[in-house]
């Protein structure tokens, strides 16, 4: 049994939040971006939860830093995606960057509390 609850990590709350909100902004791209970034935020965004939850099912503190450093890489990954997004499509992702960087920081500290 894992020392974490995934669904109670404040940090993997926060990334459903954001997954959700890209999911809202990708939809609005057009059609023949489906296999392009669309695709490609896709992913990114949906890895991070994707990555805290199998890190908290790991039994020692450093497996699940080491996924929480695959989710906090793939964070980075959106937030640059999202800047592309706002450049090509002149969409308005400033609210969705900054829960980017709130959840980058948050997951930084919940790494450095764990590995205390």
């Amino acid at each position: 049994m894992s020392k974490h609850n995934f669904r109670k990590l404040e940090i993997w709350i926060q990334s459903m939040i954001v997954v959700k909100d890209v999911y809202e902004v990708i939809s609005k791209f057009p059609i023949d971006e489906r296999f392009g970034l669309k695709s490609q935020m896709s992913r990114c965004a949906i890895s991070v939860p994707s990555n805290i939850a199998e890190g908290s099912s790991r039994s020692s503190t450093k497996e699940f830093s080491h996924f929480l450093d695959i989710a906090l890489g793939s964070s980075f990954e959106l937030e640059t995606q999202l800047i592309i997004a706002q450049d090509l499509f002149q969409t308005d992702n400033e609210l969705i960057i900054e829960k980017c960087q709130n959840l980058q920081r948050m997951i930084i500290g919940f790494k450095q509390k764990i590995n205390n």
